[in-house]
């Protein structure tokens, strides 16, 4: 069962070979003119205005993010049957401190005791990952920990808080694209190790839609696709948070999540990233 938990949200990523060019050798790098920009210029707007449409000083100052909802795994593309309730429990780099994230799996009581209870959780500290139970805590496999750092080093919010930030770094507009029949201005940004993010934003309301980014496969040596879309937008406490979050993995659903609830800025205790705070038995 600790197992079954622990590879929930990484299930189906099975590495397919693939092919994919150097950052530096994609072809749209050269900059262009277009509206009387540069391809740079252009890109670095769009950025802008992503981070405005997101909710700008107030983006920036989240602290943390109390979330609901149910969760679905899939094989190859199809749904393996396991649709799961959880709660989880998020900070933020506007917090001051290291980000961290804690997701609490729900299960039924029992027929005697309505309601639902949580018996797991995994914790998500700065360096490291764990599962917890009543009985004690375990480290997750590297596979699964390096699989959400890579995450979270290529999310929305790394792009912003730090690879913009960081010297060498090349923001370009890649043209238009289409999201789920909707018109979208593409954004990539390449930093000077030769990685790259590409943000595919709205192109009426500049909120991200999908993210983009590719990893060298250690088994095969080949690069494997990850992608991470945003639809179903709703406005929690002036903040528009995307309430249905799609993950592939080189080309095949892998996750999928659906927020039923999101609050922010609930003044987390440090105690709830703290893995050597064991649950109480139920």
């Amino acid at each position: 069962m600790k197992r079954f938990f622990s590879l929930l949200l990484l299930a189906g990523l099975l590495p397919a070979p693939r092919i994919w060019a150097q950052a530096s050798e994609i072809p749209s790098a050269a900059p262009t003119q277009q509206s009387g920009m540069t391809q740079e210029q252009l890109g670095k707007k769009l950025i802008d205005q992503m981070i405005e449409a997101l909710g700008g000083p107030a983006w920036f100052d989240r602290k943390d993010m109390v979330f609901e909802g149910r969760t679905a795994t899939f094989f190859q593309g199809q749904p393996n049957g396991n649709l799961v309730e959880y709660q989880g429990w998020r900070r933020f780099p506007g917090s001051g401190k290291p980000e961290a994230e804690r997701i609490g799996f729900k299960t039924d009581r029992g027929m005697i005791m309505p309601g639902k209870k949580i018996d797991v959780v995994q914790i998500y500290t700065a360096d490291n990952a764990y599962e917890v139970t009543f009985k004690g805590r375990t480290t997750l496999p590297k596979d699964i920990v390096s699989e959400y750092q890579r995450r979270r080093n290529h999310s929305v919010e790394s792009v912003v808080n730090q690879w913009i930030k960081a010297p060498g770094v090349m923001i370009l507009a890649e043209g238009t694209s289409m999201v789920e029949r909707r018109i979208t201005d593409k954004v990539s940004v390449l930093s000077a190790d030769n990685d790259a993010v590409t943000l595919e934003l709205d192109a009426t309301t500049h909120l991200p839609l999908r993210r983009t980014y590719k990893w060298r496969n250690p088994t095969f040596k080949d690069f494997d696709e990850e992608v991470e879309t945003y639809d179903d937008y709703h406005t929690v406490q002036g903040l528009p948070t995307a309430y249905t979050v799609t993950r592939y993995h080189n080309g095949d659903m892998v996750n999928q999540r659906f927020y039923t609830k999101v609050t922010y800025n609930q003044d987390l205790s440090d105690d709830l990233f703290n893995p050597d705070n064991l649950l109480k038995k139920k």
